[in-house]
C-alpha cells in the first residue's frame, strides 16, 4: 500500500502525522504515526529527501505488518 506523502497542490513533503501522539515505551515509536521522537522532532526542519526517507522507512514497516 503506498501512502500518500505530498501535498497535491504544492507537492511539498506531507507530515505523516495523525494527532494521536504517544510514545510506545516497548518501541520507542509514536502509535499514531510511527516516527521515533528524533524524526518528530526534526521533521520541520528537514529536507524533502530525510522526509521521503522516513516515508519510505514507515511504508516498509507498515507493509511488513500486513504481510504478518
Amino acid at each position: 500500500m503506498m501512502l500518500q506523502n505530498r501535498c497535491k497542490d504544492t507537492g511539498a513533503v506531507l507530515s505523516p502525522c495523525t494527532k494521536v501522539c504517544k510514545i510506545s515505551p516497548a518501541t520507542s515509536l509514536c502509535l499514531g504515526c510511527g516516527r521515533t521522537l528524533d524524526e518528530i522532532a526534526a521533521w520541520s526542519r528537514a529536507t524533502d529527501e530525510y522526509k521521503l526517507r522516513v516515508w519510505a522507512r514507515l511504508e516498509s514497516a507498515n507493509k511488513a505488518l500486513v504481510e504478518n
